[in-house]
């Protein structure tokens, strides 16, 4: 079944997320423990439990640009990321 949403329709968290997701790169792929953060710092804009794609997603969007690198999806974990160290070359002139 396909659903479209109309515009301003209040949906619920999960098929906001869902619906975000199909919208956005890989690079703004979102979970529900994010929507989660972003409900408790943004009170005010969500005062129900229903969600807007339209009153809600550029907020959102803007919201998940402001994180901190390690914390945004897509991206790799320091920790994962391997650097090594190479011995200095001295070439004799």
């Amino acid at each position: 079944m396909v659903r479209i949403t109309i515009q301003n329709e209040k949906i619920s968290k999960e098929e906001f997320l869902v619906e975000h997701n199909k919208l956005s790169p890989d690079s703004l792929q979102a979970t529900l423990a994010m929507l989660n953060q972003f409900k408790e710092e943004k009170k005010p804009l969500l005062k129900d439990t229903e969600w807007s794609i339209d009153k809600i997603r550029g907020p959102f969007i803007l919201w998940i640009l402001a994180l901190p690198k390690k914390e945004k999806p897509g991206n790799k974990a320091e920790k994962n990321q391997i650097y090594r160290n190479y011995p200095e070359t001295h070439y004799e002139a």
